[in-house]
């Protein structure tokens, strides 16, 4: 295919001042390639015009999710790609992707990854945080300690409303470790106002590895944790993973069998292959309570 276009150097010139002016730098970058097909007879006008947009858009778009990633404190990409499946096959991983179309972020509920260490619950949370990000919803990423020693400094500041509002903002929260640090006292109150702030109105997700029956124990106050629980499972989703460790399945032949059984882990299988390097997931089923 050829063109008759004539593709003076003052048109080149005029569209990459536009260019500049419009602040399109990689329109601007892919330009003269883009010229030199045309002149070529290798594509069309309008496709010429589509590869410059494309390119551009492509630019900004990575760039938005760069600074939304960044923004809510995801900066250890993990993605449903590269969780280990099979590592758990008792994972129903058509259910994990069907939560990976955030339908549950648009009905504001609330997700729960729970199992012992090394499961996968983190890389699962984080995970489907970034896919909400590339569908363009605002994330948040924290652990139950930050979260809470936040809303405890700003308590003290006579900034708790203000600093509610901020974690009330994003469509998605994600809180990890839940049960892992103990709460401080009154943090569990803390807690519950901003659950009851973000209740039906923002998603959440969150990731223990203790169940739900140990809730007053983590929190230091049962009366704190059954309404936390009310109105964490109205809405929910619930994924409990009943796996071995992911990071120590590679020594798990070095530890005694007393620690081995409660870390919940095995040793591989003799001569099989190992499993590549990094977090896989381990879950086990998929509930919904109404």
């Amino acid at each position: 295919m050829t063109t008759s276009l004539d593709i003076t150097p003052s048109t080149i010139d005029r569209i990459r001042h536009d260019l500049v002016g419009l602040k399109m730098p990689r329109a601007l970058e892919a330009l003269d390639h883009v010229v030199r097909r045309l002149e070529q007879g290798e594509i069309a006008a309008l496709e010429a015009v589509d590869i410059l947009l494309s390119e551009e858009l492509t630019l900004r778009e990575n760039s938005r999710i760069k600074t939304a990633l960044r923004m809510g404190r995801l900066a250890t990409i993990k993605t449903l790609a590269g969780f280990d499946f099979s590592f758990q096959p008792s994972l129903d991983r058509d259910r994990i992707l069907a939560l990976a179309q955030l339908g549950f972020v648009a009905r504001g509920e609330v997700v729960h990854f729970l199992g012992p260490p090394g499961t996968g619950k983190s890389h699962l949370a984080i995970a489907l945080g970034v896919e909400a990000v590339k569908a363009g919803r605002s994330v948040y990423f924290c652990t139950l300690a930050e979260l809470i020693a936040g809303l405890a400094q700003a308590e003290r500041e006579g900034r708790l409303r203000e600093r509610l509002r901020f974690f009330c903002r994003p469509a998605l929260l994600v809180v990890d470790e839940i049960g892992y640090l103990p709460v401080v006292p009154g943090g569990g109150n803390l807690f519950f106002q901003l659950v009851n702030a973000r209740y039906e109105k923002g998603a959440m997700i969150l990731t223990s590895n203790r169940g739900f029956a140990e809730w007053g124990e983590v929190f230091g106050d049962p009366v704190v944790a059954t309404a936390l629980l009310d109105r964490l499972l109205h809405h929910a989703v619930v994924v409990q993973i009943e796996g071995s460790s992911y990071r120590l399945r590679q020594h798990a032949a070095l530890m005694p069998e007393h620690l081995r059984s409660k870390a919940a882990i095995s040793p591989p299988m003799p001569g099989q292959p190992p499993r590549p390097r990094g977090r896989p997931p381990k879950n086990g089923h998929l509930s919904a309570t109404a």
